[in-house]
């Protein structure tokens, strides 16, 4: 069966699992889909951080029930399409930052590089966890290890704030 027939952006947690389309990129998916949080890094850049953080928590959880649901559809347990994952990642990496291109761009290398090469407890996350919930982990990890980061280049001066 042709896996294109599978994809079905129609159906609610396909259109999310699939980060709004930017995960059927033909190259390099899940860097179109880091940036399929944008948006949200946008609209909630003024929100206190408490709500932030409840924001991150949200889409989280709900990336567990479309990412398990469209991963089911694919017959694929971590389809290289379904990129909800990168999402709720770059947006908790982003997580009380001032932004700016500098934050932007090294919250997103550094989501990127946390993300692909899998360090330590990530890669164990994610060769350990199954179904939506194994999806989303690993990138939620690599997500707070990517903020700690960002926020410590940020409090040495290397990064403005």
């Amino acid at each position: 069966m042709n896996k294109n027939r599978l994809f079905n952006l129609k159906r609610p947690h396909q259109f999310f699992g699939l980060g709004f389309g930017t995960g059927l990129a033909p190259k390099a998916p899940g860097t179109f889909g880091t940036l399929a949080a944008l948006p949200f890094i946008f609209i909630t850049m003024h929100f206190p951080l408490w709500l932030q953080i409840v924001f991150a928590v949200v889409i989280s959880i709900f990336g567990i029930w479309a990412c398990g649901k469209t991963a089911d559809d694919l017959q694929v347990h971590d389809h290289p399409s379904i990129v909800w994952d990168e999402v709720a990642g770059y947006y908790i990496t982003m997580i009380g930052a001032a932004l700016n291109w500098q934050t932007l761009l090294v919250g997103f290398l550094l989501f990127r590089f946390f993300d692909i090469a899998k360090p330590g407890p990530i890669r164990i996350l994610d060769k350990r966890a199954h179904g939506g919930f194994g999806i989303m982990a690993d990138d939620v990890l690599a997500g707070i290890f990517s903020l700690i980061c960002l926020q410590a280049l940020i409090k040495v001066g290397l990064l403005p704030f």
